[in-house]
């Protein structure tokens, strides 16, 4: 039996855990099978570290799968570039380009601007989430965010709106 930390033991908390580093892993990966093993992957390394990770484990799941998957996204890369792989997924995926492209992007932010842009708009925190997860304040949060995002937009060649908002695709 896994011990609880706080009220949640390990088992309560993997169906929620499980969905959340799927959901981080597929919008940077774009790819079922690929996913699943990212999601299975972080979530056994949570159960390892279970005890330490305290009352909130999602932030540091998110974190987790997310490095992951650029980790297999650029594995992924390297090999078709040797040809190993022929690119089937580019086929069923019409936005493997745009992935490619995030992934880069994503790769060349700080490493707290990362961690915003990851757990905000990838896996879908609130500001206050964020903030909690990683032990900072909102108003640090909205920084690193604001500065990622602008990050994103000037890599990715991606305009702002004229009123300031982001500008999102659907």
């Amino acid at each position: 039996m896994t011990r609880p930390v706080g009220d949640t033991t390990f088992e309560s908390a993997f169906p929620n855990l499980y969905r959340l580093a799927y959901r981080v892993a597929f919008r940077i990966l774009g790819d079922r099978l690929d996913s699943e093993d990212v999601a299975q992957e972080a979530l056994a390394r949570a159960a390892l570290r279970w005890a330490r990770l305290a009352d909130g484990p999602e932030g540091w799941v998110t974190r987790v799968a997310s490095n992951l998957a650029i980790d297999r996204y650029r594995r992924r890369r390297r090999s078709q570039a040797r040809g190993h792989e022929v690119g089937l997924i580019a086929v069923v995926d019409p936005h493997l380009g745009e992935r490619a492209d995030l992934v880069q992007a994503l790769q060349r932010l700080s490493r707290r601007q990362r961690e915003v842009v990851v757990l905000r708009y990838l896996a879908d925190f609130s500001e206050a989430e964020v903030a909690r997860v990683l032990g900072c304040t909102v108003g640090t949060v909205k920084s690193h965010g604001a500065r990622g995002l602008a990050a994103l937009r000037q890599s990715l060649d991606i305009p702002s709106s004229p009123d300031g908002d982001d500008v999102r695709a659907s």
